[in-house]
């Protein structure tokens, strides 16, 4: 049997070059507490990302939770059921309500059309969430925001590396949070960032992540621990070198799933937009209306040891920890793409032998 087929693989740079990388951090014995490395990487993706000010954070959940803190919300948040868990916890453990407003069917974000009917005097902010690389209508959501004084934070962890008409994913909203976690596009192992073009943010997020210390003897704010250390920006150093290389290698491989499953009845493929610059970061396929349901093809691949993915299934708002504790929301375009969507193996490294094979079964 040939060996297993996972639905990713983290991106690592060459061996040598890493260890060049940490070197001298022997000599230095700076290892956290925002040292070189770290300041070198916040300075690269404040450039790469276009962005006033990058906050790193030891991974993407804790960048989300600080920035939520960082804007003093209170009462409402809308967002969307489709996404990580990382999303609704974030909202729910700074004491905010999450309400959850559908999905759009042609990206999976979130419907702008459906988020006005939800606003009430208890809402703050709207969390948008950009899916598989897909961008929400970010000018629609700007407007919304406008007209009722809302804060707006993307959840941006599917975007790294996305640019709309020339604008990074990295400049939208009053914040976008990126994860950096060692399955995504770019990594830092572990890892996370905030990115965002008000100056009086940068101090408030430094004190949250570093137990509220502005100054040797001053403590301002009543924070925690959420620092990058120097092993994982100096990864992210490395890696963003790659970067645009590591780009090029998934298209290759997601051109290559779009020539095999292309224009089959009962198979919808994500499509990208002209304007927009894709980091090929995942692979959905929404059966609707094929010889086989979702959940068989899920189960055929895996029997042939290829691990695919019911990416996001279920919605966080049916999850038990939140029975009888948010109201669930109306969402039924949500429900009813998180039951028929699978995302299929993407990474460099998948051989056209491979994505040739995972096609055949479906197809089979």
């Amino acid at each position: 049997m040939s060996e297993p087929i996972n639905v990713t693989r983290s991106s690592m740079p060459d061996f040598n070059e890493y260890l060049e990388e940490i070197k001298d951090l022997w000599n230095t014995r700076w290892l956290t507490n925002m040292g070189v490395k770290h300041q070198k990487l916040e300075v690269a993706l404040a450039d790469y990302l276009q962005s006033s000010y990058v906050t790193l954070f030891t991974n993407g959940h804790m960048a989300l939770e600080n920035t939520l803190e960082a804007f003093s919300l209170t009462g409402e948040v809308i967002t969307t059921p489709f996404t990580f868990a990382s999303t609704t916890h974030a909202i729910v453990r700074k004491g905010l309500t999450p309400v959850f407003c559908d999905i759009n069917k042609e990206d999976y974000t979130i419907d702008v059309t459906q988020i006005k009917k939800l606003i009430t005097k208890k809402t703050s902010a709207i969390l948008p969430v950009h899916v598989y690389g897909n961008v929400c209508d970010t000018i629609k959501i700007e407007e919304l925001a406008k007209e009722y004084d809302l804060k707006v934070i993307y959840d941006a962890a599917h975007t790294f590396g996305v640019r709309i008409a020339g604008k990074s994913s990295g400049e939208f909203g009053d914040a976008s949070v990126f994860s950096f976690h060692a399955t995504k596009v770019f990594h830092t192992i572990e890892g996370g960032a905030v990115t965002y073009h008000d100056s009086t943010l940068q101090p408030i997020l430094m004190g949250l992540k570093n137990f509220g210390i502005t100054d040797y003897e001053k403590i301002d704010y009543i924070g925690g621990n959420s620092k990058m250390n120097e092993f994982q920006a100096a990864m992210g150093l490395c890696n963003l070198r790659h970067l645009k290389e590591e780009i090029n290698k998934r298209k290759a491989v997601y051109e290559r799933y779009h020539r095999n499953l292309s224009g089959i009845s009962g198979i919808t493929l994500n499509r990208i937009p002209d304007l927009v610059e894709s980091n090929y970061a995942y692979y959905p396929v929404l059966f609707d209306g094929y010889s086989c349901t979702r959940d068989e093809i899920y189960q055929k691949l895996r029997v042939n040891g290829v691990y695919s993915r019911k990416y996001f299934y279920p919605l966080t708002s049916q999850f038990e920890c939140y029975k009888g504790v948010t109201d669930t929301g109306d969402t039924p375009v949500a429900e009813y793409i998180a039951q028929r969507i699978l995302t299929l193996p993407i990474y460099p490294e998948l051989e056209f032998d491979q994505i040739d094979r995972i096609c055949e079964i479906i197809k089979s």
